[in-house]
């Protein structure tokens, strides 16, 4: 019992410190590089000319505060900073100045035209998120694409409503009576024309040049077969929000990469088990082809099954094992709106656990061919869960800037850093005891709910492939 009491302390106190976590604006702030140039020469006040800051998505105004700022050049992203704006200070002139230590990167190149694309997204009862996500998918400048609505399981008929009354010919809908994310993307992938095939979630807002750099690279390269982006968070007003964002959220930096499974990355030495390193399902686009013949995502992974998640990260494996180039391009840019609950935290935790040990088996059970090079990789792989799910009791301050994959300070400029949020993807600040058991029992039952999944789909007729 005097263990059990100590655990609910320390819960009830992190708890405690998690309400205590302050909200930060979220905005994006746009640099025109010549223009740039001239005013980080002038100095001083000027160093705000060609600099547009705006608020992020469904956000009002800057004000004085923390703010979680986006930079562009010339439109596309470049890096975070994380800003303090003093009271009474002009906002655009404190975050232009942080903005302009970030390196500028090399200048871009002329993209492609990007091959035929279908959008699918998969949604269940949650019409008003739908709509704000559809609102900016029709907003895209890809020259030819179309959009694809999975109504997953309804169980009103407030989706199929919605995109008949509002959106007429412009989307199309599609319904499939099997809950689970996985079988609704496959409903999608069998329903779409695009010669290039894109998912995005019903909680995200994309920005208007997403479709286009996520699927151009698909008309240059034969060999490409998934291409991932961008996930930046659309709100942080919340202590779940800011919580998750400082643990890493869902963005990989802002460097571009190519994986190829004939040059396995030699800093990647988990490559691909790893497949949380690529991107994330919110996000991500593959060759129709190429995920056809990989049979699509296994129906017995992702939300909405005992499995809990893991389908994304099985399309990518397997379309890697196909000998098929992946690609993350930063610039391919989704704002997601995060859970805002602590409830929302300890069931993500406890998903993201499951889902990631459910993936790997759904891959040992579909390509048993994989399980000598998994075995091979196992310590490495177990030493990489426990430094995931690490407790961080107390916070290691970031370093300003983004450019390289990092998230920035919480600063004015003349003062150190307040910690939190946190670099992307390198989880050095605070993480609850709670949430680290959480996950590790989610991982515990991955290979269970799994297996009890695919039992499941026995049952409606499904075939596991």
């Amino acid at each position: 019992m005097t263990g059990v009491w100590r655990v609910r302390q320390e819960t009830r106190r992190e708890i405690e410190g998690f309400l205590s976590i302050g909200p930060v604006q979220v905005a994006e702030l746009d640099l025109d590089a010549e223009e740039a140039e001239e005013a980080k020469r002038a100095g001083g006040a000027e160093e705000a000319k060609g600099a547009e800051l705006r608020p992020g998505p469904g956000s009002p105004p800057v004000t004085s505060g923390a703010v979680f700022v986006l930079v562009r050049r010339a439109g596309r992203p470049i890096g975070t900073v994380l800003g303090r704006v003093p009271e009474g200070a002009d906002p655009t002139e404190v975050l232009a100045g942080l903005a302009r230590k970030l390196p500028g990167g090399e200048p871009p190149e002329p993209l492609p035209r990007p091959p035929s694309t279908s959008v699918v997204v998969a949604t269940r009862e949650r019409a008003d998120q739908l709509a704000r996500a559809l609102d900016s998918l029709l907003a895209q400048d890809h020259p030819d694409f179309e959009i694809v609505v999975v109504d997953n399981a309804p169980v009103t008929g407030e989706t199929r409503e919605l995109v008949e009354r509002k959106y007429g010919e412009r989307v199309r809908y599609v319904c499939e009576p099997v809950p689970g994310l996985a079988i609704a993307h496959n409903r999608g992938l069998a329903a779409v024309r695009g010669e290039v095939i894109a998912f995005t979630d019903d909680d995200v807002v994309a920005d208007p040049r997403w479709l286009t750099e996520l699927t151009a690279p698909f008309a240059t390269d034969p060999r490409l077969g998934c291409a991932t982006g961008l996930i930046l968070p659309a709100r942080l007003r919340t202590p779940a929000q800011v919580l998750l964002e400082s643990h890493g959220g869902f963005a990989k930096g802002f460097t571009p990469r190519t994986y190829d499974p004939t040059e396995p990355p030699a800093d990647e030495p988990l490559f691909p088990f790893t497949a949380g390193r690529f991107g994330s399902g919110a996000n991500m686009a593959f060759r129709t082809s190429a995920l056809r013949a990989a049979g699509g995502f296994d129906p017995a992974t992702g939300a909405g099954t005992p499995a809990r998640g893991g389908d994304d990260l099985y399309g990518f494996v397997r379309v890697l094992a196909q000998g098929q180039r992946l690609r993350y391009t930063p610039h391919a840019l989704v704002w997601h709106h995060h859970r805002e609950t602590w409830r929302d935290l300890e069931t993500q935790a406890y998903g993201y656990g499951a889902g990631l040990t459910a993936y790997l088996t759904a891959i040992l059970v579909n390509r048993p061919a994989l399980l000598p090079a998994f075995l091979v990789r196992l310590p490495g792989g177990l030493a990489h869960a426990r430094g995931l799910t690490a407790v961080r009791a107390t916070a290691v301050p970031a370093t300003t800037g983004g450019g390289g994959g990092d998230g920035g300070d919480v600063t004015d400029g003349t003062g150190p850093a307040m910690g939190v949020p946190g670099g992307h993807d390198s989880r050095t600040h605070p993480w609850p005891r709670r949430l680290s058991r959480l996950q590790r029992r989610g991982m515990l039952y991955g290979p269970v709910g799994y297996l009890r999944a695919r039992r499941a789909l026995r049952t409606v007729g499904l075939e596991v492939r």
